[in-house]
């Protein structure tokens, strides 16, 4: 059994946010955002810990957050039964977040793993809880000072330096990013997101799809058509062969918006561009459009 502790924090409440999550000295991460609230950072730290420990026999999280752990164990089947309402009919609060919790707990019981929750009082001196807590305030307190906080070692244990005040404009067009990309977490989440999107399982369904994309959300392909969303979701299928993400530039064009350049490699080659937005803490992507590269171009020139 593994156990961790997640949590969140938002200096302000709106305000910069972080969460966290820790098992031991080697596995553990961090992140959060410019702008938020202590729910959606509670909430973004236990989702980030259930992808990363996708796999994992039996979990234990321990939060310090009734909040979370209610609405997980408790409220989520009501609000989904009345459409993600309350019981005053009012919308419930960052269903996005929610959804996704629901889906990765769904698929976490459907592969036999078991995922439980402890309530641990906060700021009580239990270990796991004051190390959680102390990863979401420095994150928050990195995004309060325009900072990107550093994003951990993860599940995989494998420790990386802190990250350096960075920016990504200090990144030609064409530099291998892969380095780089382990310095911030959010050009980080939008590269494995859109990598999310090229994956069979994923594209086999149209709600792991729908949730990916946002609800304005069109495309020009490399064909040339214009796609709008529910366009997509009609068609959406596993790809007829597999394409290869290789990185090619970010630019953060807004706190909460950046802009993805990578070469599509497979059966055919196309240079392609994504803007993701984040939205009540979640990134989605807004726009996409691919232009193909010429045959007969020299694998030279298509990879610089």
């Amino acid at each position: 059994m593994i156990t961790a502790a997640a949590d969140g924090s938002s200096l302000g409440n709106p305000g910069p946010t972080g969460w966290g999550w820790y098992v031991d000295d080697a596995r553990w991460a961090a992140g959060g955002q410019p702008q938020g609230t202590n729910n959606i950072g509670e909430l973004s730290a236990v989702i980030d810990l259930l992808q990363q420990t996708e796999g994992v026999d039996e979990l234990l999280v321990l939060c310090d957050s009734q909040y979370v752990i209610k609405s997980i164990t408790q409220w989520m089947p009501g609000w989904k039964r009345k459409g993600w309402r309350k019981a005053d009919g009012k919308p419930v609060m960052n269903r996005e977040l929610l959804e996704e919790l629901d889906r990765l707990m769904t698929a976490r019981k459907a592969a036999g793993g078991v995922v439980r929750f402890e309530w641990v009082r906060g700021h009580a001196g239990h270990p796991l809880n004051e190390e959680a807590d102390r990863l979401a305030n420095g994150a928050a307190t990195a995004y309060q000072r325009g900072l990107v906080p550093d994003a951990g070692p993860g599940f995989g244990g494998v420790t990386r330096a802190p990250a350096a005040p960075r920016t990504s404009a200090s990144v030609g067009l064409f530099d291998d990013l892969e380095g780089f990309l382990a310095d911030d977490p959010d050009e980080a989440a939008v590269v494995r997101l859109e990598r999310e999107l090229l994956r069979d399982e994923v594209r086999a369904d149209r709600a792991r799809v729908a949730a990916l994309l946002h609800p304005e959300w069109e495309e020009i392909g490399a064909s040339g058509r214009r796609r709008s969303r529910d366009e997509l979701l009609a068609e959406v299928a596993p790809l007829p062969s597999p394409v290869e993400l290789e990185p090619i530039a970010t630019h953060r064009v807004a706190a909460d918006a950046m802009l993805l350049v990578w070469r599509g490699t497979g059966a055919t080659e196309a240079l392609r561009s994504s803007l993701w937005v984040r939205s009540d803490g979640r990134w989605r992507q807004r726009f996409h459009q691919g232009t193909p590269l010429p045959t007969g171009t020299p694998a030279s020139r298509r990879r610089r």
